[in-house]
């Protein structure tokens, strides 16, 4: 499932992104408001989560754009103001929900679960891969492949997961390094070629077909020959 999150606090996208991606979410990250309108309003989104204190343009005013534009998109406000004006303000411009910071991760994903079920319904959250004979259930965090259960470390799984959730798409190396690892790498540095392979080790090691691909130059994808 894709997610927006607009917020201009690196940390909390640091933390929000990390956890989100790990669940098996593709995310994309907007840092001000006007940003976050162009984003939202060309793309389409499971789920938006916004910022009230933006720069640009405020969360309050996207949130009106966006439910005027996608009344079927969900939007959290996720902010510092947690006064009950702040929060009728909140809702009253169109969010569903409203989380005051500091938050814990498990409440806020807790309530896009419950967002996602209401709109979507729960059979989408079961959300499952399918790629040759390797299957991966993000709900579940299972990976089989030919009906076989392999055990993946957290950062082999996001790897793996990041990879399905663009199959047949080539992602460069440094693709993978703000999606998987988020944090600044020296770009020489060959971790994402090290986790490829370990992945590869569990992924292909006893098949015939081999999934994950390198494209030389250019990075790795996951997909059937």
């Amino acid at each position: 499932m894709n997610l927006l999150l607009v917020e201009d606090d690196p940390s909390i996208v640091s933390i929000i992104l990390r956890g989100l991606t790990e669940e098996g979410f593709n995310v994309s990250i907007a840092p001000d408001g006007s940003i976050g309108k162009q984003i939202a309003l060309k793309s389409t989104f499971d789920l938006i989560i916004l910022d009230i204190m933006l720069p640009g343009l405020n969360g309050l005013e996207l949130c009106k754009i966006i439910k005027l534009e996608q009344p079927n998109t969900p939007v959290i406000m996720l902010t510092a103001l947690g006064s009950t004006e702040n929060v009728v303000m909140g809702l009253d411009n169109g969010a569903d929900d409203y989380l005051v910071k500091p938050f814990k991760f498990a409440e806020l994903f807790a309530r896009i679960r419950m967002l996602l079920r209401r709109y979507k319904g729960s059979a989408n959250l079961d959300q499952v891969i399918n790629v040759a004979d390797l299957q991966l259930n993000v709900t579940a965090k299972s990976v089989k492949r030919n009906g076989e259960d392999i055990t993946l470390t957290a950062t082999e799984y996001r790897l793996l997961v990041f990879l399905a959730l663009n199959k047949g798409k080539i992602l460069s190396r440094i693709d993978i390094l703000e999606n998987v690892w988020d944090i600044d790498f020296n770009l020489g540095t060959n971790v994402v070629d090290v986790y490829v392979n370990y992945l590869r080790k569990k992924i292909d090691k006893n098949s015939d077909q081999k999934l994950i691909q390198t494209v030389i130059g250019l990075g790795y994808v996951l997909k059937e020959k």
